[in-house]
């Protein structure tokens, strides 16, 4: 169909055009053959939204860009398209159109018939309009499950193909360090090897459906000071190493990322834009990361506006450029006209010109987009028949019964019960009463990259594209003979108190009270979580807190419900709640699964990936501390959470027993062995997560208490158990050292065996011998848990 979308070829084939060649000879021939000008304009994207007509796209208009004009451009050729179905509203097939006929408008304009490479967002789906809403990535980390986090990035990954996009902008693989951050929701945790392990699954799946996952935000991101948005980050050298980068080296080595983006922040004076030895000394010559690097949105022209470390737009290229930045996204600004100028007037060396255009056409050689047999047409529009661009609408569904099922299950697997009396699960209640703001609000499950918040807020009248039944709506079909009363109480950020008469009301007449809180997510202050979306306190946001107090002066139990970005101090709801459901933004099928949780129908088995504060002040803090950072006599202030990273609880019971170590010793470069016996001794099957946290009492540095180095779900029938085998590497032991090399030291370490980071269950007492000993990059990552059942 539509044969203005065919590329023509022709009977000669170039080199760089011949699948046959090898990679680097292909390149090498295609780089010889270019002027400065197409070289540069591999360099760049330009931001486009697909056209809902199935027209070419158009241009997007930026308030910190000028127009693009594409005519222009697109002789010399262009490296990006930005964001075809992340910018407006568009039905999936007709933008699939829309992007195949301006890919062979590209390629048919320039002379080597080089397309551009297609990117979106998919940090919790692809954000597309129709496209399934998956829970954010910090109900990832709630999962503790990277199989299943896996198996959703890869069908996120066949749909990104399906209508011809190339790369993804995800994962997010900042470690939580102040989780007043606004962009706290779209984190894995707070703990790096959780971040990684979770982070490195994500990218495999993208990668093995085809679309190049981007890593971001290298690096330092979420370190900000008092938890700002593009803040200057305050951290020593040995914070970086092992807290913040450990995530990106595993995703790189073990997930086989083919890019990475910069942090806007800058560390120690050092914009990450800028900065040589992260780029290229640690990214490429240490970790021999091979891919792109791209520029987060902006970030070159950040170097002159915002960091002031460049006198012109020249200035700011030649700094990204030589620091090893590939790509400027999203639109040309500093590396067009003001980087070839540069390298005319010897500014900038072509060299580092040719270093970029070098890995961008390795990749692109990589996708077939240089192949003689490539078509800008998607499988998904091959099968269609009919030329009629009309007649597609609806062809390409993005929100398939498959998707929504695996949108449910890590729905399900993320729901974290904090606390419990025994009200839970609730036993045929008569009549509910359900308050609060995100009660019956739709889009309170969504995460501010999800498409209708993102996006679809500036199209009100634009069909939001996916179900989003509220609450109200699953608590009506998980509970048909129970009478639900409804009442608001208040907004989400209003302040408003005059519905607390009502709620009170209604509280009072009921068997119990389901208070629903938490976030609205949005951009750059538009909401209450998201990126720009900071806060000064860790207090639920408006008059939430006082809706909160005034039912749990009702002597009716009430069951807290969080639909958030971040976790809150909830003030008495810690210890007067009956029980409090912690949620973060779990996607569209995520009332379906809390109503689930709350009637039993599923056992809830996530686990907090961030604590939760006990105080709305006691931040920044993580469980990941030193021993300074803990509760001291000395210090008026108690930064004790009120729910410790890693708990979570069951609706039945698990016991723990039977620890064997094997030695009690092992070398420096060996191992340890250890086994324990996990049953679960209650009525119904369970999940429980088995976490490993290592304790290092005396090092040549100051060491955290203990930091997560393993971790196993365990399901399990009633009264079934399981062996579990674990061997722990010496290498999970080494941290930086004093002279910045990292070190694994002989001494007594512990091993504790634990339920959350508050919780150990067993511990074995454990010691390295012999000499002090240098790893890098290539150490062991990940103790090996296997599970046995036993006799």
């Amino acid at each position: 169909m539509n044969a203005d979308v065919a590329v023509e070829n022709t009977s000669a084939i170039a080199l760089w055009n011949d699948p046959t060649a090898p990679v680097s000879a292909r390149v090498d021939a295609l780089i010889d053959a270019m002027t400065l000008e197409e070289k540069t304009a591999q360099l760049f994207g330009v931001w486009v939204g697909a056209s809902d007509e199935g027209g070419e796209v158009a241009p997007h208009q930026h308030e910190m860009e000028e127009p693009v004009d594409l005519d222009a451009l697109l002789p010399t050729g262009l490296g990006q398209l930005t964001r075809p179905f992340g910018t407006v509203p568009v039905d999936p097939a007709l933008g699939a159109l829309s992007l195949a006929r301006t890919q062979a408008r590209i390629a048919a304009t320039n002379r080597f018939g080089i397309p551009a490479l297609a990117h979106d967002e998919c940090l919790a789906g692809f954000a597309a309009w129709g496209a399934t809403a998956y829970p954010v990535p910090l109900s990832w980390g709630a999962t503790f499950d990277p199989a299943l986090v896996r198996e959703m990035a890869e069908a996120i990954g066949r749909d990104m193909r399906s209508v011809g996009v190339h790369q993804g902008l995800a994962p997010v693989l900042d470690v939580v360090r102040d989780a007043r951050w606004g962009r706290v929701e779209e984190t894995i945790g707070e703990d790096p090897y959780l971040v990684g392990t979770i982070g490195t699954a994500y990218v495999q799946g993208l990668e093995s459906a085809g679309i190049v996952a981007t890593l971001k935000h290298f690096a330092g991101y979420s370190a900000s000071r008092a938890g700002r948005n593009l803040a200057p980050t305050s951290m020593g050298p040995r914070e970086r190493a092992d807290v913040l980068l450990p995530p990106f080296e595993m995703a790189i080595r073990e997930g086989g990322a083919r890019s990475v983006m910069n942090a806007y922040t800058d560390t120690d004076g050092i914009p990450s834009a800028a900065d040589e030895a992260l780029l290229t000394g640690l990214l490429r010559d240490t970790w021999d990361f091979d891919g792109t690097v791209v520029a987060d949105y902006f970030a070159i022209a950040f170097l002159k506006t915002l960091h002031g470390v460049a006198a012109d737009w020249a200035d700011a290229a030649g700094t990204a450029l030589r620091a090893g930045i590939d790509v400027e996204l999203p639109n040309v600004k500093t590396y067009g006209a003001p980087l070839t100028e540069a390298v005319a007037d010897c500014r900038v060396p072509e060299a580092l010109v040719d270093r970029a255009v070098r890995r961008v056409l390795t990749q692109k050689v990589a996708l077939g987009l240089l192949d003689p047999d490539w078509n800008p047409l998607p499988a998904a529009l091959d099968a269609a028949d009919d030329d009629d661009p009309s007649a597609l609408r609806g062809h390409i569904d993005l929100d398939g019964p498959a998707n929504r099922a695996l949108a449910r299950t890590l729905a399900e697997q993320a729901i974290v019960l904090l606390s419990n009396d025994g009200t839970l699960p609730l036993d045929r209640p008569r009549r509910i009463a359900l308050i609060g703001p995100n009660a019956d609000e739709p889009t309170a499950v969504l995460g501010c990259y999800s498409f209708p918040q993102h996006i679809g807020v500036r199209h009100p009248d634009t069909p939001l594209g996916i179900e989003l039944p509220t609450l109200r709506e699953t608590l009506a079909a998980e509970f048909p003979d129970a009478e639900i009363t409804y009442a608001r109480g208040t907004g989400v950020d209003d302040g408003d108190l005059s519905g607390l008469a009502e709620a009170t009301r209604l509280a009072r007449e009921a068997d119990v009270t389901l208070v629903v809180l938490g976030d609205r997510a949005g951009l750059f202050g538009r909401g209450t979580s998201g990126e720009g979306c900071d806060v000064a306190t860790l207090a639920l946001p408006g008059a939430q807190q006082q809706l909160l107090d005034a039912l749990l002066d009702v002597e009716t139990p009430v069951v807290t419900v969080l639909l958030a970005g971040r976790p809150y101090a909830l003030g008495r709801g810690v210890g007067e709640s009956a029980a409090i459901v912690q949620s973060f933004f779990p996607g569209e099928e995520g009332t379906r699964a809390i109503a689930g949780v709350l009637a039993g129908r599923v056992n809830p088995s996530g686990r907090l990936p961030v604590s939760v504060p006990r105080g709305p002040g006691s931040q920044p803090g993580t469980y990941l501390g030193a021993p300074l950072a803990h509760a001291s006599e000395v210090s008026s202030i108690d930064p004790t959470p009120a729910f410790a990273f890693g708990h979570g609880l069951s609706y039945t019971r698990f016991e723990w027993t039977d620890l064997a170590v094997e030695a009690q010793e092992a070398p420096t470069d060996g191992e340890f062995a250890l086994s324990l016996t996990v049953c679960n001794t209650g009525e119904r099957s369970g999940t429980e997560v088995v976490q490993l946290y290592l304790h290092d009492p005396v090092a040549s540095v100051v060491q955290p208490v203990q930091r997560l180095v393993g971790y196993s779900r365990l399901a399990l029938e009633p009264k079934q158990a399981r062996r579990l085998r674990i061997t722990i590497p010496g290498d999970l032991a080494s941290f930086t050292g004093r002279d910045g090399r990292r070190v694994v030291e002989p001494g007594e370490l512990e091993l504790r065996l634990s339920a959350s980071s508050a919780d150990p269950r067993l511990t074995a007492r454990v010691t390295l011998t012999g000499a002090e000993r240098h790893v890098d990059h290539t150490r062991r990552l990940h103790a090996t848990i296997l599970q046995e059942p036993t006799t």
